[in-house]
């Protein structure tokens, strides 16, 4: 009998998927703040931590401390951690523009990847890291915290079903007050308010989530041309990158707006699009609104197949799911770095860019 592979799209919304035992990972970095989150989940017993690679004693230090981490867990760098363990997957924590490192690094040893958001700062790292992964089968997976969100899964299954006919604009508001204002780590800012390690300011931080959805939406379709403007509204916190950017996206018979800042009056990560004849609106991670012609309600919440990375990585890696253009794939992923590396080019130049 031929065996069906499923993407997560085609997932959504159905029984529950039958747990793995917890992933034995290994560690790239600790600097990216959002390791916290996976701390969390290896405290709750949903990961196996085989090692760390972090040469920062300061922040190898408060981690062990925070968490109660072992001594024996910690290595010096991933090329020497990989020496000593064979994880099942390597989670990258580490600024963008070394995820091509921890690629480099892990692929040859037959070792898949994730990273944080976004996969990398520039077109050529995203190339050769599809390149590797090619080369040795591996994943190369990308983790959004808007991947997990049930409201955006059933947009998605909602615009596909032609709940709201044609998609004619998309639009995505990405950000929050700033990530010094809300109390993000000292090393964390370190790389992330730097225009080489983080690509850019929020247009890279923020506007690759927009980026991510308007792709999945437009079923791994790029966009004809993209322009964009920036700003620094506050020059005196962030220097080196921009702090408000505004990318358009144009896709011929549909428009996309990614509305990415660090200047927000508090945190927002939402998702509208409008058809030919109705509006969905993905307003947090659980409710989702929709308008058709002169109704307004809410649209009921549906439990979605996966809730947060470490299951449907289990499932990529143990063949239930093949990533195809689903929100963390490497081909959803690329086309981002392609539509973030235009939206800083339009930005610079003052023009239109084509694709």
């Amino acid at each position: 009998m031929k065996k069906t592979f499923l993407t997560l799209t085609a997932l959504a919304f159905m029984l529950p998927v039958i747990s793995q035992q917890p992933l034995k990972v290994g560690v790239a970095g600790l600097s990216h703040d959002h390791a916290l989150g996976l701390m969390h989940q290896y405290k709750n017993g949903k990961v196996i931590i085989l090692g760390i690679a972090e040469a920062d004693t300061i922040l190898i230090g408060r981690y062990k401390r925070r968490f109660q981490l072992p001594d024996s867990i910690f290595y010096p760098s991933l090329v020497v951690m990989l020496q000593k363990i064979r994880p099942d997957a390597v989670l990258a924590y580490n600024p963008v523009y070394q995820h091509i490192d921890v690629v480099e690094a892990s692929a040859p040893k037959g070792i898949s990847v994730m990273v944080e958001k976004p996969l990398a700062t520039t077109v050529a790292q995203a190339n050769r890291m599809a390149e590797l992964a090619h080369k040795y089968n591996i994943h190369v997976l990308t983790n959004y915290e808007t991947t997990w969100y049930a409201s955006n899964q059933q947009l998605y299954q909602l615009v596909q079903s032609n709940r709201i006919g044609d998609v004619r604009r998309m639009v995505v508001h990405d950000g929050h007050e700033g990530p010094k204002e809300i109390g993000c780590s000292k090393e964390f800012l370190q790389w992330l308010t730097d225009p080489v390690k983080n690509g850019g300011g929020a247009i890279t931080d923020f506007g690759c989530y927009g980026a991510n959805l308007m792709t999945w939406l437009m079923k791994g379709k790029a966009p004809v041309a993209v322009t964009a403007v920036t700003h620094q509204i506050k020059p005196h916190i962030y220097p080196k990158v921009d702090d408000d950017a505004t990318i358009v996206l144009d896709y011929g018979h549909a428009t996309g707006i990614i509305e990415a800042s660090w200047n927000w009056p508090f945190s927002i990560k939402d998702w509208e699009v409008f058809g030919t004849s109705g509006y969905l609106h993905a307003l947090n991670p659980n409710t989702l609104q929709q308008r058709l012609k002169n109704s307004y309600d809410s649209v009921p919440q549906q439990q979605p197949v996966y809730t947060d990375n470490l299951q449907y990585l289990s499932d990529v890696l143990h063949g239930k799911v093949q990533p195809g253009n689903d929100l963390s794939s490497l081909e959803n992923n690329i086309i981002v770095v392609r539509i973030l590396e235009a939206a800083k080019r339009s930005a610079r130049e003052g023009k239109r860019v084509v694709l």
